[in-house]
């Protein structure tokens, strides 16, 4: 990472991972405990001791740049016009269970563009990066978005709400766009469902209410590896908007086809890929 900003992006999820992957390993999370932010919504105190950490390391290193984080909101800084966005543990509900897919994820905004951003996997020790004009890497090594054209080749992720009153509508979504692909995951965090379509190992990824924490370094990590990434209607993403759509852009018009049929309530499409186990 060139910038001071991107450099300490990189170092702050050091920080925050070197917690996450401890607690993972000893299970001390069961120490830590967990608690409710919603009906399903938890967090845990290793959420809370990640924060803490990445927080400390970003005021250590830009004292001046303000950080949204999510457990705590904002944070300090008098600088205008950027900040720090944080996610200390994205994937809280696999990380309180012991599946082991969660990421800490740190992004850079200024202006209201996210121009720097690191996630990084504490297990794999897999660290995607990228910044505004200097591309993509995963562990320092170049990415690409896939090549795949059709949706019937490709393999696509989403995330389902907290809410329970929006599942039917993201039941839906799923039951319309698995009809028309190769197969669709959902692994419980999007900031690896966004460096998963950068890096070229998902197609694409839809979810609707999702926060700024969760998508802002993986937005940067997907258009730096030369993905697109809107909202259901095509335009701008603003992040932490109500809905985000990404993909690797050749599949980018069939995405938002099918999003723009659910949204009119349309018939969903029979399914034009064989029938098969695997799925």
């Amino acid at each position: 990472m060139r910038s001071a900003a991107g450099r300490a992006c990189v170092e702050a999820a050091e920080a925050g991972a070197g917690i996450v992957r401890r607690a993972h390993r000893a299970r001390a999370e069961r120490a830590f405990g967990v608690d409710l932010k919603g009906p399903i919504d938890l967090v845990t105190a290793v959420d809370h001791a990640a924060e803490t950490a990445i927080v400390e390391c970003l005021q250590r290193l830009q004292p001046s740049v303000p950080i949204l984080a999510e457990e705590r909101g904002m944070v300090g800084g008098s600088k205008a016009g950027c900040r720090f966005i944080v996610d200390p543990l994205d994937g809280t509900t696999n990380f309180a269970h012991g599946f082991p897919v969660f990421a800490v994820s740190i992004g850079y905004e200024e202006d209201g563009e996210v121009v720097a951003g690191a996630v990084l996997d504490p297990l794999r020790e897999e660290l995607f990066t990228a910044e505004v004009g200097g591309g993509a890497h995963l562990n320092g090594v170049p990415i690409r978005v896939s090549p795949t054209a059709e949706m019937q080749h490709a393999l696509l992720a989403t995330g389902f709400p907290y809410s329970r009153e929006a599942m039917d509508r993201a039941l839906d979504l799923f039951v319309r766009i698995m009809r028309r692909v190769r197969a669709v995951r959902r692994a419980g965090s999007a900031a690896l469902d966004l460096c998963c379509v950068a890096a070229g190992r998902l197609d694409a990824f839809w979810e609707e209410t999702l926060r700024a924490w969760d998508t802002a370094a993986g937005e940067v990590i997907v258009r730096e590896a030369g993905g697109l990434v809107s909202d259901f209607d095509g335009g701008p993403f603003s992040n932490g908007g109500p809905n985000i759509a990404v993909s690797n852009g050749a599949l980018h018009p069939a995405l938002l086809e099918i999003l723009a049929e659910a949204r009119a309530g349309g018939r969903p499409e029979a399914s034009v890929v064989s029938s098969g186990s695997g799925r």
